[in-house]
């Protein structure tokens, strides 16, 4: 649908620091929570965890920096050429790092970081099962974060970006598109836009981690999210 509104599409280079500051600040404020007209947006787990803005702000920041030169950062620029959406991922193989990585106020990101190691070393272990063959870098497109500030036209900032983003892994060879999908509606966004669905593994079974078993994220109501599920497209 044609909105009023309309957007400028770019990817992300590393000498643009403000923009990938302003990326990081659009990412903080939909994970942690935002009114957007009529709209509350928040990540459940970064929302039930009261994780505060500036810590998500520089982690989103960090990763932005890390894996930009990779060119897998996308954002959508208004009118006046701010940031009102980014999607960014890597192609970095997916690896578990044991202990725990956030301190101080940020502590509670360590619980996330564990679900998603979780849902992701399950993963990894059934993928090379299934190729048997190791995991490699450049095989995966991992879409890590998403996050949309704009009022009028959201479904298709999703659309625009992530088909950017999705266009580039098949020129460049890549196989799958994989994401961490911590709550239905970024997860039907993902399936409608950009064909991502639920991966079974080689026993037919959802690769899930459901919030109800763990004791950090059990409060989250199940109208809200039941769990993280990885989704796959293959290319």
């Amino acid at each position: 649908m044609q909105t009023a509104t309309t957007y400028k599409y770019v990817f992300l280079t590393e000498d643009q620091h403000e923009l990938i500051a302003e990326a990081a600040a659009c990412l903080g404020h939909t994970f942690v929570g935002i009114k957007v007209g009529d709209k509350f947006i928040q990540e459940p787990m970064v929302g039930y965890l009261h994780l505060e803005y500036e810590d998500f702000y520089q982690f989103a920041k960090e990763y932005l920096i890390a894996t930009v030169k990779q060119g897998y950062s996308a954002v959508a620029l208004n009118d006046d050429d701010h940031v009102v959406g980014v999607f960014c991922g890597d192609t970095n193989k997916l690896e578990v790092i044991e202990g725990e990585l956030f301190e101080g106020s940020f502590k509670d990101m360590n619980i996330i970081s564990q679900v998603l190691e979780d849902v992701d070393k399950k993963f990894v272990i059934d993928f090379e099962k299934k190729y048997a063959k190791k995991m490699n870098d450049g095989e995966i497109l991992h879409l890590f974060l998403l996050g949309v500030m704009a009022e009028e036209g959201r479904h298709e900032i999703v659309q625009e970006l992530g088909d950017m983003l999705i266009s580039k892994a098949r020129e460049a060879g890549l196989k799958h598109i994989l994401a961490e999908a911590t709550n239905p509606k970024s997860m039907r966004l993902l399936e409608k836009f950009h064909g991502l669905t639920k991966y079974r593994d080689m026993e037919g079974q959802y690769i899930m981690h459901a919030y109800a078993e763990n004791a950090c994220l059990k409060a989250i109501p199940t109208t809200v999210a039941d769990g993280t599920y990885i989704i796959l497209k293959e290319l």
